[in-house]
């Protein structure tokens, strides 16, 4: 996710005399959902200076001349059409009804005006079709919802689609992913407004958290894009998932699709909208999270059987992606279901010794209900990404901000699974790293 910076983004834009920071427009189109629909409305719409967040004035536009029916048969009026975008300093996108239809002529030709004059563009969730449709996106880091990132990183390659991320912020353009990541990114805009106290005061009323840690690749599944059945590396793919169980890299796939890493790396990132050493990792700690609910493996037969090459790696990436530990997640996992379904306690006595991890501690469950503590949990991620910043080979970097970088990676810190350092002359794309405002990173290829 995205972190606050004190400092202006480079990629501000001067507002044109006729535009007002404080006017928000919101983009609204026929069969567009509900529930995006009415976040950024609740968030810039409403009077709430009793409680400390300064107000907004909001313009809601229609984005075609035609009825603006909704998710469940609702039909909107909108007060205002795409003239109003003209005086607005923000203009947020929030869903658009199809990835599959191009978005109204007109509304992408006063998205681009509005941007030429300076105004900040969002869009949330699959609004972001809408500004890479109008050219908004090229070049420059974005997300979506996980489950369209594929479509969209193929659709439009000079997008820079990760799906990892709840939110970017890229200065005058913004982007969501799903649904209540539109409530995070809106959150954002006003703590970049407006400061930390008022965006706290504004989620306090919302009764959400103020700011949320991690990104998406908790809710990712296994299933493949829908666009890929008919490419080449469709095959390579699949074979991949069959697998997960065996200690491949990312050579082992490019030689099976008779690329160059280069070229595969290419390809493969415009086709599911992520980089091929990021997605085999995630995947081997989907399956290590499968395992972990639905067996009794240990934590080390669990590393074993995802891939990994040892459970030091397992427990790294499943820190950074999930925000506990293996034995932590199985004992929460556990504590939430029915008592008396029969399991052996070979599993309870595998979790115990599996307390070695040095940032297992008892206090991250209730002795009472076993339940884990969320906020241990993410006092244990953090003790992990400060680790790794001090030389260790754990977790990910932590949030700073106005300078990008990367971690050096030692040999097999990768993903445990036979990946290497990259050297000089391979694409750091696979490296991850958290993605500041206005910071613009470039895959190399």
């Amino acid at each position: 996710m995205s972190q606050d910076s004190t400092t202006v983004p480079e990629t501000a834009r001067k507002l044109s005399g006729r535009r007002r920071r404080e006017i928000v427009a919101v983009l609204l189109f026929s069969g567009g959902p509900i529930f995006e629909s009415s976040i950024p409305l609740s968030v810039f719409g409403i009077d709430r200076q009793d409680a400390g967040v300064p107000r907004y004035r909001l313009l809601v536009c229609a984005g075609e001349d035609v009825p603006l029916r909704t998710t469940g048969g609702l039909e909107l009026t909108a007060p205002y059409g795409l003239e109003a975008l003209s005086r607005a300093g923000t203009v947020v996108v929030p869903a658009w009804r199809s990835i599959t239809q191009p978005p109204p002529a007109a509304a992408l030709d006063a998205l681009r005006r509005a941007h030429e004059e300076g105004a900040r563009i969002v869009g949330l969730c699959t609004g972001a079709f809408v500004l890479a449709a109008a050219g908004l996106l090229d070049g420059r880091p974005a997300t979506t919802h996980w489950m369209y990132a594929p479509t969209l990183a193929k659709r439009y390659p000079s997008v820079h689609v990760d799906p990892r991320e709840l939110f970017v912020d890229d200065g005058d353009v913004l982007t969501s992913a799903g649904t209540a990541a539109g409530i995070d990114l809106c959150l954002h805009i006003v703590r970049t407004d407006h400061g930390a106290d008022a965006a706290g005061a504004l989620a306090r009323r919302l009764v959400v958290p103020p700011r949320r840690s991690g990104g998406q690749e908790r809710y990712l599944d296994r299933s493949l894009p829908e666009e890929i059945g008919a490419d080449p590396l469709a095959e390579v793919v699949a074979w991949a998932l069959e697998h997960l169980h065996e200690q491949f890299d990312v050579e082992t796939l490019a030689a099976r699709a008779y690329m160059s890493r280069r070229t595969f790396d290419r390809r493969f990132r415009s086709l599911t909208g992520s980089a091929p050493l990021q997605w085999l990792i995630t995947q081997r700690v989907l399956q290590a999270q499968r395992l972990l609910e639905t067996s009794d493996y240990s934590v080390d037969e669990v590393a074993g059987r995802c891939g990994f090459r040892s459970p030091v790696a397992l427990r790294g990436h499943f820190r950074r992606q999930l925000g506990s530990s293996p034995a932590a997640y199985r004992a929460a996992y556990r504590a939430r279901r029915p008592q008396g379904d029969g399991r052996p306690e070979r599993a309870e006595r595998a979790e115990r010794s599996d307390r070695g991890d040095r940032f297992e501690r008892p206090e991250l469950g209730d002795p009472r209900t076993g339940e884990a503590s969320l906020m241990a949990m993410r006092r244990a991620a953090m003790a992990t990404a400060t680790h790794a910043v001090t030389g260790g080979p754990l977790g990910a970097p932590p949030p700073h901000s106005g300078h990008s970088g990367h971690i050096a990676h030692t040999p097999g810190h990768a993903g445990g699974h036979g990946a290497t350092a990259p050297d000089p002359g391979k694409p750091e794309s696979d490296l991850y790293t958290p993605r500041l405002p206005g910071q613009r990173e470039r895959p190399v290829g």
